[in-house]
């Protein structure tokens, strides 16, 4: 079936959609429309939207109550988040739409599902999951190969062994040939951003360290910023 007739029978399960800073990457500092689907096939011991997590939660949406919603705004710039947004596979489409209509799209996915048939204009921001995650064995390290050069890559760190662990997983992958935005974040609460910032300027490669810009401005815990 093609995108435009799954668009007007299809529902999405969003968990909500909301303007704010860009927190994170290279894009960080932003204004962003973000539009974050509910359900996730992970449960990162870190994670920091739990309640994206079931499936069966949030609220059923057509394309256009989608497209309402985002419009509203008034920002050119929008970000498919979880949960993980590829566990609702007719994304493809929905995010189709925004690019064929002039909106800069981005989307943050955790490394699993398949990126290859991510439309090119798209850029994605691809979480590998690092030991400290609990969800290590769900990384699909063939996604790697897909990866565009304006795309991201991030690791988020909640102890040396997964700073050794990206490392390591950098220099395998040889994933600074792919895209040189790689992308080092503490995860919040568990790994002290001095320490992370030392362990970047030890490594001598080529990687940013991020802070979720986001949980300064606003509560860490405070849900749609």
């Amino acid at each position: 079936m093609h995108c435009s007739m799954k668009l007007k029978t299809e529902k999405f399960r969003i968990s909500e959609i909301f303007h704010s800073i860009q927190g994170e990457g290279i894009k960080a500092g932003l204004p962003c429309v973000f539009v974050r689907l509910q359900g996730c096939n992970m449960n990162c011991s870190w994670c920091d939207t739990k309640h994206a997590i079931p499936p069966k939660k949030g609220i059923g949406m057509s394309r256009e109550q989608i497209i309402c919603e985002v419009e509203k705004y008034e920002c050119n710039f929008i970000e498919f988040t979880g949960g993980e947004p590829l566990y609702q596979p007719n994304i493809h489409c929905l995010m189709k739409y925004f690019c064929d209509n002039g909106y800069d799209v981005s989307i943050e996915t955790n490394g699993h599902y398949d990126i290859s048939a991510i439309d090119a204009r798209i850029n994605i921001i691809m979480d590998i999951k690092c030991p400290g995650s609990k969800m290590i064995h769900k990384n699909n390290y063939k996604n790697i190969e897909f990866l565009k050069p304006k795309d991201e890559v991030k690791f988020v760190i909640a102890s040396d062994e997964d700073f050794d662990f990206a490392i390591d997983l950098v220099n395998k992958h040889h994933i600074c040939n792919k895209t040189p935005n790689i992308v080092f974040s503490p995860a919040f609460g568990s790994m002290p951003a001095e320490r992370l910032a030392n362990l970047v300027l030890s490594s001598g490669l080529p990687v940013r360290m991020q802070l979720q810009m986001h949980k300064f401005i606003w509560h860490p815990d405070k849900r749609g910023v």
